[in-house]
């Protein structure tokens, strides 16, 4: 493994303690500009999610009405009531977003597919990076206010759903991730880098969780313009389960 990439596992609780757990939840409180330009607002302001661990599905309740969920994996976004009867389904849901600009509206399956990838990818990091397929190597130190950050590029392998093939994360002393940047491709082909930045680390049944994340687009020099938040996330609550 990495060198870099195992001092971040190891500081967020240890691969050991990981394979221990099978799955995640958490009260999520979600904003941000994205939802309302793709006529989703309010469907995310506060949902709770769970994620399984060690295959990739995540999904969150309610989601647009009560009584309902979403529930999606790699090949399929699914809408179901909270007793597993399927509402609406979309098998290959990436395909879904062929065309699509970033003014697109999204409709709900498009929502419940972003999310979820999106969810599960940020409440297994670091340890999905050790994962088979992944490739992984370190960059030169990045400077940003007034601190030095290593720096990680990794590729995902195509069997992940995730936001762009190379993602690069940006950890401090403490093995931290304080920053993710990667493109959203399937907003729109003329997406700017985002800048998914992550704070108030906590500890929950020995696995480090960052609470909140603020998440940017950048310019082209790589800066994030922090005056409009794209995504916002706030997770409470947060249990994980050995079952």
């Amino acid at each position: 493994m990495n060198e870099l990439l195992e001092r971040v596992i190891a500081a967020h609780g240890g691969m050991d303690r990981w394979n221990e757990l099978a799955s995640v939840s958490a009260r999520v409180l979600g904003g941000g500009a994205l939802w309302p330009l793709k006529g989703q607002e309010g469907i995310l302001d506060d949902v709770v999610t769970r994620a399984e661990l060690h295959r990739q599905y995540a999904g969150s309740t309610p989601f647009g009405a009560p009584g309902l969920r979403s529930a999606v994996s790699p090949d399929r976004a699914a809408i179901e009531t909270d007793t597993g009867e399927v509402v609406d389904e979309r098998l290959h849901p990436r395909n879904a977003f062929a065309g699509h600009e970033i003014s697109t509206p999204w409709d709900r399956l498009h929502l419940a597919y972003f999310n979820g990838y999106a969810m599960w990818n940020y409440l297994t990091e670091p340890f999905l990076l050790a994962g088979p397929g992944f490739q992984v190597e370190e960059l030169k130190p990045h400077h940003e206010d007034g601190e030095v950050w290593r720096t990680l590029e990794v590729t995902f392998p195509d069997n992940v759903a995730t936001h762009s093939r190379k993602q690069t994360y940006y950890v401090d002393d403490a093995g931290h991730i304080r920053r993710h940047d990667y493109v959203s491709e399937i907003v729109g082909p003329n997406t700017p880098v985002a800048a998914n930045y992550s704070s108030d680390h906590q500890e929950f049944d020995g696995i480090l969780i960052p609470t909140r994340r603020l998440v940017y687009l950048t310019d082209p020099d790589g800066n994030a313009v922090k005056d409009t938040v794209t995504v916002s996330i706030e997770l409470r609550d947060i249990t994980f389960t050995k079952e």
